[in-house]
């Protein structure tokens, strides 16, 4: 490969890293051919870009972002390397859990959530990460309870109210 190819190749992985927030490195030797189609499928369906690129490129890309120090990550760019990118910190680690059979694709590392997961031990942890859209919701339901709880007292409070002085006013 010539440097200027390499280059730009570099240059495309460092605008594709910047782009997302979060990034999964994942083993893909043993995949056949139908098994790395359904997890292209799989990515696509789920906003997941895949990317497969050369271990030292990736290190010269990562090595050339500005602001996070990825050396962390060197250590398991090795063998074949495929590189998932998105938005949302918890659905590689889902497609990864749902795909691999027998540990493959096997999840090598990730950086999620501003933090680096190393080891496939790290899988259920990034799975558990709750995206920003579940947090809020949480947040939401959270707020919302005792709003509900009052406005449902005030109701019932005021029918009994409301029957007291109807059987007062009776007698």
């Amino acid at each position: 490969m010539r440097k200027e190819d390499k280059g730009i190749i570099i240059e495309q992985l460092i605008d594709a890293v910047k782009s997302y927030e979060h990034f999964y490195l994942v083993d893909t030797t043993a995949l056949n051919s139908v098994a790395t189609s359904e997890l292209r499928r799989a990515c696509f369906k789920n906003d997941i870009k895949l990317i497969v690129a050369k271990n030292t490129l990736l290190i010269k890309a990562l090595g050339s972002i500005e602001g996070v120090d990825y050396s962390p990550l060197n250590s398991v760019l090795k063998g074949t390397t495929a590189v998932m990118l998105s938005n949302v910190a918890n659905v590689p680690a889902k497609v990864i859990k749902d795909k691999a059979k027998d540990g493959i694709p096997g999840f090598k590392a990730a950086y999620a959530e501003e933090s680096f997961y190393i080891g496939a031990e790290h899988l259920e942890t990034l799975v558990n990460i709750k995206s920003k859209n579940e947090v809020i919701a949480d947040i939401v339901a959270l707020l919302q309870s005792p709003a509900k709880n009052v406005i449902s007292a005030l109701q019932s409070g005021g029918n009994t109210l409301h029957g007291v002085l109807t059987t007062l006013g009776e007698r």
